[in-house]
Formats: C-alpha cells, structure tokens, sequence
C-alpha cells in the first residue's frame, strides 16, 4: 500500500541576536545549550507516533537561524528523521541560513547530509536599511555567503528580500530587488514588513516614531516587483513568492494546498489530516517533556477544513481546485461557497476557468480581505 505524503519542519530557536521586527520564537544562546537541544529534539523525533505510514517529501529547517549551530547538529536531526520516517528520493530538504554566520566547512556538511535547498536572508542590500532593521550583517557579507552557497554546488537558493522598512522608498526597493536578481538565484521571496506586537518596531509604531511607507507605496511598489522579476524570468506563483520554472518551494505549497505536516521544535505547528496542534512555545517546558505539552491541540471541522483550503489555497496563483476539494471533502466548493465565489468572480477578482478558482491581479492586490469572506 502506498504511503501517504508528509512534510516536516523542524525549529532551531536560536539567534545571535534578536531583528527589531521579529516575533518568532527565537533568542540567543551557548554551544551547550544547542547540544542540550539538539538531544530534546531528538527524543520528541523518536517518539513521534504514526511515522510509518507516511513517506517524507519535503523537510525545512527553519528558526531562529539554523546556519548559527553546529552543522554537525543539523546533520544528526536529519540523520534521525530518516531512521524515524521514509524519506521520498527526490525529498526536498531546505534550511534557512543567514549571512555572516556560516561556519568553516559547514557547506560541505550540509550538501552530505541531504540539504539541497538553502534560503538566505537578505531582507536588504541597502546597509542603513540593515542597521533599521537590527540584522547582524551588511549587503557585502551576504553577498559573500551568497557566492559561497553557489561555489559549494548548490542549485535551488531562495533569497528573502523584504519591503515596507521604516523610511524605504520604492526606489531604495527596486535596487535591493535588482542587485539580488544579478544573483540568479532560483526563487525569490519578498515580504512587505508587519508591525508584530512584543516587538522593538511595535514599541516605537506605538509611539508614532516609525516612518513606515504609505499604502499607495506599498501597492506601487508590490506592482513593480511583479514586474521587474517577470522580465527577469520569473514567476509569480503565491502572493509574496517568486520562481524560475520548476523552482517553486515544495514544503511552503503543502501548507498552502492544505496537505500533512508535522513540526518538531517549541512552537512547532502540525497539520495531519484534520487534527492540528502546535507544541508549547515554552522553551522550559518544551525542554523538559519535548512535544508533550501543546500551546493548542484540536480537530478541524469539516466546515474549518474547508474553510482553510479556500483560505490558503487562494493564497497560490494557481488558486484551488474543484476536483481536490472534491476528493478531500466529497463535496462540491459552489456549493459550499456559492454566495461569495458569485460575487467576487462578479466583480472581476476572481475566475473560474479549467476547473480551478484563483485571483486576478487585482484579487491578489486585495486578497486578504477576499480571502476572509470564505470564513464564517
């Protein structure tokens, strides 16, 4: 009998230093503390129940940055995967990797142990834009780290680029975006900041002493990044995400098309089937019963479950399809979402064409709100 598809993220909390926008679960750390991690972590993937009917096609290793341990550790998790679950041959394995905390050799560690898709994080190549945001690098350094991915062998590298920094314009963007695609990287992701409350850029918004861009802006400059990476040969394929054919990120289209997902890690979400749950975001609880005690564990509705496919798969260009809801929920999406797909394909945001929904560009402009009517 054949396996059914999983994809698994794995979470490496630890930082050098906290962005001023950040609100993941993250924070410095020791090479102790990492050893001692690294071992809860293991225990949580050794006893992880139901691996067996499950074959893996995609891992991400995300943070925190991953890139600040020992490869060596990383090597051990993944090690530790493939014992616990059945890896597909063509597995897509990516992990996050930040500029100017690569390590001697850790290149080469990581292309033997599997890892074959890395995504770095530039957010800027504009150094006072760096400083705004508290990133422990300038735009020569991820250059370097850049050249040295490529040098190393590897062929599917993503770089994060991010706009809406405080005091950004559209042309300040525009050079970051056109000094990364000289790069030909093979994808492209690029978010607009969001003012996250606990944060440092939260404190000062609250003040009114940051100098975000205004709306107009932000829409000026979504519309020409669209454009400038479409003359570049690349496509737009999710709302902020951005490939050369063939290249899209394989693990992010699971969480968008409602597939299986299991996270290991504090604050690590899963998705199997229609039960979601998400370990604590306590690092000291997770450190003494890993993956024991959950921040929410719960099974979806049916109707949530629909919700969500809409909700997320509407997020994607190639939008939802009628024949996979169909299969998965054994009902048909008009006849769940009638009132709303009416209205906005009426209004020239959504199309219904070869069986699939998804947003025009004008739909994608607003999607957020769209996407929210199919919540009840």
């Amino acid at each position: 009998m054949s396996k059914s598809p999983l994809s698994i993220y794995v979470h490496i909390p630890f930082c050098v230093k906290k962005c001023s926008y950040c609100d993941f679960m993250s924070f410095a750390s020791t090479p102790e503390e990492m050893e001692r991690y690294r071992d809860a972590l293991l225990r949580e993937i050794s006893e992880a129940e139901g691996s067996a009917q499950y074959e893996v096609q995609t891992v991400y290793i995300g943070g925190g940055t991953p890139s600040w341990v020992s490869p060596c550790l990383l090597a051990e998790i993944l090690d530790a995967l493939r014992i616990k679950y059945e890896f597909a041959p063509d597995a897509e394995i990516s992990m996050e990797m930040n500029p100017g905390t690569l390590k001697d050799g850790a290149l080469e560690i990581y292309r033997s142990a599997g890892i074959n898709r890395i995504s770095i994080g530039c957010q800027s190549l504009d150094d006072e834009e760096l400083k705004v945001l508290g990133r422990i690098h300038t735009s020569e350094e991820f250059m370097t780290t850049f050249k040295a991915v490529r040098d190393a062998g590897f062929d599917n590298i993503n770089v994060d680029l991010m706009s809406s920094i405080p005091g950004q314009t559209a042309e300040k963007f525009r050079r970051s975006l056109e000094g990364v695609l000289e790069l030909s990287p093979e994808h492209i992701s690029v978010y607009s900041l969001i003012i996250e409350p606990g944060t440092p850029f939260y404190t000062l918004y609250e003040k009114g002493e940051l100098d975000l861009p205004s709306e107009d802006m932000v829409l000026e400059t979504d519309r020409m990044v669209r454009r400038v990476v479409a003359e570049k040969g690349y496509k737009r394929y999710e709302i902020s995400n951005y490939a050369r054919e063939g290249y899209e990120c394989r693990h992010n289209l699971v969480y968008w098309q409602h597939g299986d997902y299991r996270g290991f890690g504090p604050g690590a979400a899963s998705l199997m089937g229609r039960h979601r749950f998400t370990n604590t975001r306590d690092y000291v609880e997770y450190m003494k019963a890993p993956g024991g005690e959950k921040e929410e564990d719960f099974t979806l509705t049916l109707r949530e479950a629909m919700e969500e496919f809409m909700f997320l798969g509407l997020r994607t260009c190639a939008g939802v399809s009628e024949e996979k809801f169909r299969l998965k929920f054994g009902k048909e999406i008009t006849e769940e979402f009638g009132d709303v797909i009416k209205d906005q394909v009426n209004k020239g945001l959504l199309v219904h064409e070869n069986s699939h929904f998804y947003y025009t560009e004008a739909g994608m402009d607003v999607s957020n709100v769209l996407m929210s009517e199919f919540l009840e």
